[in-house]
C-alpha cells in the first residue's frame, strides 16, 4: 500500500515478512547539534583533549569573544561544554539563558558581574586561575577581563537538556522568568564557603557555596573510596543539577577501575596522568583477555579532559598520577548524578562504583586488575623520576575477600 509522502517521495508497506525500514541510518543532528553548528565556532569530538589551551578558538559573534565548543564522546544529549576567551582588557557580551552553567577559569584573571534583568544592584565577584563558580539560572551576567593578556573560561552546561526538550533558542535565550529560589540577591551570594556537610544522598562530603576562589588547591577531605589517601568534595552551587566534584590522588598512586554509564569528563587540575577506559564486557583484565585493542588511553595535564565512558552501557576507567605532585581532578557530569540512578523513589541502591566487584560492585581491587597495569605503571614511575607509592600488599588476594561486605 503506497502512501504519498512531501516531494512525491512515496512510503510502500515491507513485502512478505520483510521489516520497514531502511535498518541502517545515520545519527540525525539534536537541536543543540543544530544550534551549536549555528553559532559559528569549531566543535571539537573525541576521547579526550591533553590541554584545552590548544584548541583552536574563533570569534563568537555571540559572546563577543573567542571559543570552541567540547562534545567529548558519551556526553551527547547529557550536557555542553565549551572554552571561551575575553579579550585582552575587554569583556563578553552581557547575557542570560535557561539553563545551568558552571565556570573554570583555565587562565587569566578579571571579575563577573550577575544581576536581575531590569534591576540595578549587580553582584561582582573576582576570579583568578583555578576559580570556580556558577552562574544562577536565567540571570544576566558579564565576565570582565582585568589584564592585557588572554583570560580563558572552561564551562559546563545543561544546555542540551534544555534545547533539545524545548527546540527553540527564543525560550531558551530570551525568557523573563526569574528563579529566586537559585539567586537570592543576598549581599554574600558569591562569597567562598569552606564548610562540610554530608550530601543527601551518598553521605559524602559535600560544601555548599557558589563560588571557590581555587580549586587547585583548596583544602579536600579525607575520602579513600578510590585509592588510599584519596581525597574528594563535592561543590554544590546556586541549586543546580549539574553535578560533579574534586577530588585528589597522592602522587605514586593510582585509583581502582571502576565501571559506570556514560556522562562523567575528568579534568586535570594540578598534576599529570593518564586514564584508561574499556568496555565492562571486555572484563577487568582487557589486556589478558586478548582485547587490548578495545581500550582507550588518554595522556592529559592541566587543563586536560578525557571521558570517562565513551558510550554504551558501562566501561571501567581508571586514572593514573605520573608526576612529582599530587594528581587533582574535577569530574563534571552535568544533570546526571547517583541520585538520578533509575529505580523508583525510595528503592535501595549501592554507592556500587566504590565496592569491589568480587562484593558485588564495580571496583575492581589491585589483585583482581591485569598485571599489565602494575607493570607499566611502575615502568612509567621510574621514566619519570617518581617514587612508587603503591603497597606490594595491596595486590594480594586477602583471606577474607571472599566473605566480607565493604564498608563506603
Amino acid at each position: 500500500m503506497p502512501h504519498d509522502g512531501k516531494d512525491g517521495v512515496h512510503w510502500h508497506e515491507p513485502a512478505g515478512a520483510k521489516k520497514a525500514g531502511f535498518g541502517e541510518f545515520k545519527k540525525q543532528p539534536t537541536p543543540y547539534d543544530a544550534w551549536m553548528e549555528a553559532e559559528g565556532i569549531p566543535v571539537f569530538r573525541g576521547i579526550g583533549i591533553s590541554k584545552v589551551q590548544n584548541l583552536p578558538l574563533m570569534p563568537w559573534k555571540r559572546t563577543g569573544g573567542k571559543g570552541h565548543f567540547i562534545q567529548l564522546y558519551g556526553t551527547e544529549t547529557k550536557w555542553g561544554c565549551y572554552v571561551v576567551e575575553i579579550p585582552p582588557g575587554g569583556a563578553l557580551n552581557p547575557e542570560k539563558h535557561m539553563y545551568e552553567e558552571i565556570f573554570l577559569v583555565v587562565e587569566g584573571r578579571g571579575s563577573t558581574e550577575v544581576w536581575i534583568e531590569g534591576q540595578s544592584k549587580k553582584h561582582v565577584f573576582e576570579w583568578q586561575k583555578g576559580s570556580m563558580f556558577s552562574i544562577p539560572m536565567n540571570a544576566m551576567h558579564r565576565h570582565v577581563n582585568a589584564t592585557s593578556g588572554g583570560a580563558l573560561l572552561l564551562a559546563g552546561t545543561t544546555a542540551p537538556v534544555v534545547l533539545n526538550a524545548l527546540q527553540n533558542t527564543q525560550a531558551v535565550f530570551e525568557n523573563p522568568f526569574v528563579f529566586s529560589d537559585r539567586f537570592s540577591g543576598a549581599d554574600d551570594f558569591f562569597k567562598a564557603k569552606d564548610d562540610i556537610e554530608p550530601d543527601p544522598v551518598r553521605g559524602l562530603a559535600m560544601r555548599k557555596t557558589n563560588f571557590i576562589p581555587d580549586v587547585i588547591n583548596c583544602e579536600l577531605p579525607l575520602d579513600n573510596r578510590r585509592s588510599v589517601g584519596y581525597r574528594r568534595v563535592e561543590p554544590f552551587m546556586t541549586n543546580n543539577s549539574f553535578y560533579y566534584w574534586i577530588g585528589q590522588h597522592e602522587n605514586g598512586r593510582y585509583s581502582k577501575g571502576h565501571a559506570h554509564t556514560s556522562a562523567a569528563v575528568l579534568i586535570c587540575l594540578k598534576g599529570k596522568g593518564y586514564t584508561y577506559s574499556w568496555p565492562e564486557r571486555c572484563g577487568e583484565r582487557p589486556w589478558e583477555n586478548g582485547m587490548a585493542d578495545q581500550v582507550n588511553r588518554l595522556d592529559y595535564e592541566p587543563v586536560g579532559l578525557v571521558t570517562a565512558a565513551p558510550g554504551g552501557a558501562r566501561w571501567y576507567h581508571q586514572h593514573f598520577s605520573v608526576s612529582k605532585d599530587d594528581f587533582r581532578l574535577t569530574a563534571w557530569f552535568g544533570p546526571h548524578n547517583p541520585g538520578r540512578d533509575p529505580g523508583a523513589p525510595g528503592q535501595k541502591h549501592t554507592d556500587y562504583t566504590a565496592i569491589d566487584v568480587n562484593q558485588g560492585g564495580t571496583a575492581i581491587p589491585y589483585w583482581m586488575e591485569d598485571p599489565f597495569i602494575r607493570n607499566e605503571y611502575e615502568a612509567t614511575l621510574r621514566e619519570n623520576g617518581v617514587t612508587c607509592r603503591m603497597d606490594p600488599k595491596w595486590y594480594e588476594k586477602p583471606a577474607d575477600a571472599d566473605t566480607r561486605k565493604d564498608v563506603v
